[in-house]
């Protein structure tokens, strides 16, 4: 069974509806609320996520959301020296570094799942799409 770290950009696409990426993210929370996945997330993806929704949707729609999505995704708190491990990285972006460390320092999670690969180069974890996800969990089945 995959264990999978969700980068904030995919739950944003579920939780808003972009399309045409949040038909992509439904069919991983799917997989999840189905056993066939375990999904993970972090603390931060929170807070990122309600800056973001906020500006379009109320407290209350929002903490409803998040109700949702805690029974589906495990959330991950940031083990301690995350924050200097991505202070020192060579990543470019300083929240893609702090999901990677936070995924990196569970070894169950093997895979993180992004609409940014690029940005995770740096990542010593496979990091993919959720097309790219999908096509090869299909390919596998």
């Amino acid at each position: 069974m995959d264990h999978l770290f969700l980068d904030t950009d995919v739950i944003l696409d579920l939780l808003t509806g972009r399309l045409p990426f949040s038909e992509q993210a439904a069919d991983i929370f799917m997989l999840a609320q189905k056993g066939k996945v375990i999904a993970y997330t972090s603390a931060l993806t929170y807070s990122n996520a309600y800056y973001i929704l906020y500006k379009s949707a109320s407290h209350k729609k929002i903490i409803a959301q998040f109700i949702k999505l805690e029974s589906i995704v495990k959330t991950l708190s940031m083990p301690p020296g995350i924050v200097n491990s991505a202070i020192y990285s060579g990543f470019a972006d300083f929240e893609d570094a702090l999901q990677n460390y936070t995924a990196e320092s569970h070894p169950q999670i093997t895979i993180i799942v992004t609409r940014n690969t690029r940005d995770f180069r740096h990542s010593r974890m496979a990091v993919m799409s959720p097309e790219t996800y999908l096509k090869g969990r299909k390919n596998h089945a």
